[in-house]
């Protein structure tokens, strides 16, 4: 039985999770229309992860992806915290505000959640995908023990191999194109940056596993190139983000639809961990700076602040406004209808 078979899916698109951005209708509609709808609770407890998933069930009795993270829990650092907040203060003075006294640790990894963990066993989600990293042994054999099917995240070979080796049932190959965190499991690490469709066609070759193609695809011919690879399916955030259904809020919107669209850069500065974002007013700030953020998702406590307090001041290029280098591409339409767009465009 094939992957899509397994997971009741018409077409070979599959919505990225998109923390913050991907709402339950937004998932539930992406799997009504036959594709494979996905919610992100890594920011979330397991009580918001556990009340989202309720929800999709309650749009779709279809199969749908819930995605935790699974990243190395924070190193602290005292004086490198205190360092960023002083560097961030005139910023902060700008919007009539001050930053935080000190910065929290405002979610936590999978790797180290028992309730979250308890609450996907108990929920039995179809789909459950893994960012930054791979649970250990326990919680993989819990997951499958439940139903699951287990996908995690590479961006490239070595850590594809991994999530083999993990019992993973498939992996998404994260180019480097791709809106949103980088996958890597280790941020400190060489990044290869290898693109889209090669790293792709390697995992094809070599992983071992059905691959699903992410990372600038956002139409239907992008999408059969990425089949043509050897791909068994393409994962899309940047292309859902316009669709009514996302939170995407309306400066978001309209930067995706700005010239700012032409102009993704990859940064570290909002959140702690390399991200591709629309070009702003923080990743301007970054490229002035020659300090190192904090670790993640500590440096995001005060990224939040920071955007808070511009958006309070009317300052909207404050914000993790994540976009893939596709972004131009970006089509406004209802979730349903991209995705029979979509399928229409790969025939």
């Amino acid at each position: 039985m094939s992957m899509l078979e397994r997971l009741r899916m018409r077409f070979p698109i599959v919505q990225a999770p998109m923390a913050g951005v991907s709402t339950p209708d937004l998932a539930a509609a992406v799997s009504e229309a036959g594709a494979l709808g996905s919610i992100g609770v890594g920011a979330t407890d397991a009580a918001g992860a556990g009340a989202m998933i309720r929800e999709v069930r309650a749009r779709t009795g279809r199969s749908f992806n819930v995605n935790v993270f699974v990243h190395a829990p924070p190193q602290r650092d005292a004086e490198k915290e205190a360092a960023w907040l002083s560097a961030l203060a005139p910023l902060f003075e700008a919007f009539g505000a001050e930053p935080p006294a000190a910065m929290r640790e405002i979610y936590r990894s999978f790797a180290e959640d028992e309730e979250m963990m308890r609450t996907l066993v108990e929920l039995r989600p179809a789909v459950v995908s893994f960012h930054f990293g791979l649970p250990d042994e326990a919680r993989v054999r819990a997951l499958r023990d439940a139903g699951c099917f287990l996908i995690g995240t590479a961006t490239n070979l070595r850590e594809a191999t991994a999530a083999r080796e993990a019992g993973m049932d498939a992996v998404v190959a994260q180019g480097f194109e791709a809106g949103g965190h980088r996958g890597m499991f280790d941020p400190d690490a060489t990044d290869d940056c290898l693109g889209t469709f090669a790293l792709t066609r390697i995992l094809v070759q070599q992983s071992g596993l059905p691959v699903i193609a992410a990372g600038g695809i956002m139409d239907g011919s992008g999408i059969r190139a990425a089949l043509d690879l050897g791909a068994a399916a393409a994962q899309l955030g940047t292309a859902f983000l316009a669709c009514p259904e996302s939170s995407a809020d309306a400066a978001y919107r309209r930067a995706l639809f700005s010239p700012a669209a032409r102009h993704t850069i990859m940064t570290s500065a909002i959140s702690g961990r390399p991200a591709r974002c629309l070009r702003n007013a923080f990743t301007d700030w970054e490229c002035r700076t020659e300090l190192a953020p904090p670790d993640y998702p500590v440096a995001y406590d005060a990224g939040k602040a920071l955007n808070a307090a511009a958006r309070s001041a009317g300052e909207y290029g404050f914000g993790a406004q994540w976009a893939g280098q596709g972004a131009p591409l970006a089509r406004a339409l209802p979730a349903a209808e991209l995705v029979a767009t979509l399928a229409e465009e790969i025939k």
